[in-house]
């Protein structure tokens, strides 16, 4: 694992903010069943898109208003005709079971991870 270390200034060009998820819609055009996601980072960040494998864990219902951690700053990436604006982190179990990092406490869309 030490041949994968990173430096601190490596670290801290990853922009890995909160966000509040908006809006859940299949994606049944992805070779993986995922969602679509609107996720609200804030006034100065915006809305922003993203795909994500969770739908063996998760419900569209009892995602609408969960905050997320995200990547913001990775470029957009195109999945069939939806385009993805950040990286929804989250921990992976077995095949397809992701488990979604989130705060512990509600806290304001767009904060920083430090």
């Amino acid at each position: 694992m030490e041949d994968n270390l990173i430096s601190w200034s490596d670290f801290e060009k990853v922009a890995i903010h909160v966000g509040t998820i908006v809006e859940v819609n299949n994606f049944p055009e992805a070779k993986k069943p995922a969602y679509q996601l609107q996720i609200d980072f804030g006034k100065q960040i915006g809305i922003r898109k993203s795909s994500a494998q969770i739908t063996a864990r998760y419900k569209k219902e009892e995602l609408i208003g969960k905050q997320i951690i995200a990547v913001i700053n990775f470029p957009k990436k195109q999945i069939g005709k939806f385009m993805s604006e950040c990286l929804v982190l989250g921990l992976v179990g077995d095949v397809n079971d992701v488990v979604l990092l989130s705060p512990d406490f509600p806290v304001p869309n767009g904060l920083r991870m430090a």
